[in-house]
């Protein structure tokens, strides 16, 4: 159990029957009446951000994540399937399930996959990828001063914004949590 009074950034908990994580909290103590904590929580099985206040006093069950290390081996329309590197046990979840996780992981890449009691909710692709553009319009000289961008098509199939002097065919660091370009490899 964990009070709100001990609220800190990426604790994970246990509320209304759902899985929270702590965005953001701010301990207020008003002028007049009793202090309380202000508290953003983000639902980590439906992405929805609640804004909450809680008595410093108020306890709920801390939960705990499990977070395994699998490799995506494969995505056959219906169902994305991943297998334990130490084990070799497979797992399949569906499309639905991943949403937009996967869209700058390449098959044979290792992804963190979120379990808690036995249950996968979630996958945490690695922070950084390096991808090849697939398609991309060519950039013209002189097309403006400084910071112009365009968008690019990548080999998982997501699409991008890149510099003007990047063309088809190289390959690009890009940071998985924003889908932004981050420099040449």
């Amino acid at each position: 159990m964990i009070s709100a009074g001990e609220f800190r950034n990426g604790i994970t908990v246990e509320f209304d029957g759902a899985l929270y994580i702590i965005n953001d909290f701010q301990h207020v103590k008003p002028g007049k009446g009793a202090a309380f904590v202000r508290s953003t929580l983000k639902n980590l099985e439906t992405g929805a951000t609640v804004e909450r206040t809680f008595r410093p006093s108020e306890k709920m069950p801390r939960a705990h994540i499990d977070r395994r290390d699998l490799q995506y081996l494969y995505n056959d329309g219906v169902l994305y399937y991943f297998m334990d590197t130490e084990s070799f046990e497979q797992l399949e979840m569906n499309a639905a399930d991943i949403g937009d996780s996967l869209m700058f992981v390449k098959e044979n890449d290792m992804v963190k996959v979120l379990v808690h009691n036995g249950r996968i909710f979630g996958i945490e692709p690695p922070l950084f990828a390096e991808l090849e553009i697939t398609e991309t319009e060519p950039g013209f000289k002189g097309d403006t001063a400084q910071g112009a961008t365009k968008p690019a098509t990548v080999e998982t199939g997501a699409t991008i914004k890149v510099p003007l002097f990047i063309s088809a065919g190289e390959i690009v660091k890009i940071d998985t949590r924003t889908g932004e370009y981050l420099g040449r490899v």
